[in-house]
């Protein structure tokens, strides 16, 4: 019997860089003449996943989210997986914002990746979605290079991770 090879399809970021990214852009918070005197506060909440933005009006609020995404973009982290929400009055004459981590594949995403393999219509290429990740067997090694090749082309919303490469 042949041996089949496979790889597992995943999507995440690196909650430590996150963190650095925070922590770099408190700091630039901090310093900047723009910020003096504001309400302007980064919050990251490393076990629900989430950054919490506050400033005190939208103009503040866009320069925030501005300074935390160019520091993500900086430290490596895939700006394709946070969940942007919308800005909300908060108490205190102030607005909010959370921006959500997308640390898994959701079950949409699963089943977009897993027809995109499917519709490939590659010889002995199986796509199989296991909770929040997609294994994807071949026999052959070359095609499923060639199957994480035509993932990368594609957009899904999130970044894509190939491991378990055997």
């Amino acid at each position: 019997m042949a041996q089949t090879n496979s790889f597992d399809i995943t999507t995440g970021v690196d909650l430590q860089e996150v963190d650095n990214a925070v922590n770099q852009a408190q700091k630039e918070i901090a310093q900047r003449y723009d910020f003096k005197d504001s309400k302007a506060t980064i919050d990251f909440q490393r076990g629900e996943g989430k950054i919490l933005l506050t400033a005190d009006s939208d103009f503040r609020m866009r320069a925030l989210f501005d300074v935390v995404q160019a520091k993500l973009i900086k430290r490596g982290v895939p700006v394709k997986n946070l969940d942007i929400g919308e800005i909300k009055p908060a108490g205190g004459d102030t607005v909010r914002r959370d921006v959500g981590l997308k640390m898994s594949l959701d079950g949409d995403t699963a089943k977009k990746v897993a027809a995109a393999i499917k519709d490939a219509k590659m010889k002995k290429v199986q796509a199989a979605i296991q909770g929040d990740q997609v294994r994807v067997s071949s026999p052959s090694r070359d095609e499923l290079q060639l199957v994480m090749q035509m993932l990368r082309a594609q957009d899904f919303g999130v970044e894509l991770k190939f491991g378990n490469y055997r």
